[in-house]
């Protein structure tokens, strides 16, 4: 193990999947040690296809969107996913779910972060997770909270890829390869048999990234054939001695 971390912070519980999982299998490749807290189990407004069941009930959806995402994490090599059953449409944190969320970040001491975009008129869950994973690492950050325990440095938040970027201000401007990882990533999509309809799509994304990859990334990729790729949009600057 390279001792380093990450850390996901998903509004709901097949979003990591998606959106991330290639990043979350590469690194978990190398060695990271990967955490995904998932707020809700989407139970509400991401279940459609188990709603139309007969005889389905809230706690009947929200254990089969718990076990896909347990099989989906499996199958990336995640290290911990946490389940925090608070609900969505709409997803709401109070002050003690908050800090409950800045115990994991301190506890997990993440070299990066992962969550959704800043903005996303679809699903409002979604930039409401970010915005509150922004406030929870600047929570862990100050030594007044808790003092005593070992405060949070200053970890990159990603935003990772929206369902219609166009729509939610979303620019990406770090492209990773999944190449690597993609058979993992598709064993999780495949997981989440509640939304077959994304499959496809999805994997198309990753397709058409990979094509940005080789396109775009001037003499950085080496001349490295990406089949598939994700992109992430960086909260804060980033710091180099080489462009």
């Amino acid at each position: 193990m390279s001792g380093k971390t990450a850390l996901v912070v998903s509004a709901h519980s097949a979003d990591f999947v998606w959106r991330c999982g290639g990043a979350i299998a590469l690194h978990a490749r190398k060695g990271y040690a990967v955490t995904v807290v998932c707020l809700s189990y989407g139970e509400r407004g991401e279940s459609a296809k188990l709603w139309k069941q007969e005889g389905m009930t809230l706690d009947m959806v929200k254990a089969g969107r718990r076990k896909e995402a347990e099989n989906a994490a499996s199958a990336l090599g995640v290290a911990d996913i946490q389940f925090f059953d608070l609900g969505d449409y709409p997803l709401e944190l109070d002050r003690e779910a908050k800090f409950r969320l800045v115990d994991v970040i301190r506890k997990v001491q993440p070299d990066f972060m992962l969550s959704h975009s800043l903005d996303d008129p679809y699903n409002t869950d979604h930039p409401y997770a970010t915005r509150v994973a922004l406030e929870c690492r600047m929570v862990a950050q100050a030594w007044g909270h808790n003092p005593g325990e070992k405060v949070l440095g200053a970890p990159q938040l990603y935003l990772f890829e929206p369902h219609q970027s166009e729509q939610c201000g979303w620019k990406p401007d770090t492209i990773l390869d999944i190449t690597p990882a993609w058979e993992k990533k598709k064993a999780a999509i495949e997981c989440m048999e509640g939304q077959q309809h994304l499959w496809h799509y999805y994997t198309n994304v990753a397709e058409n990234r990979a094509n940005q990859f080789r396109r775009n990334s001037g003499g950085q990729s080496g001349g490295r054939e990406a089949q598939y790729a994700e992109a992430f949009q960086s909260i804060f600057p980033k710091t180099v001695d080489e462009l």
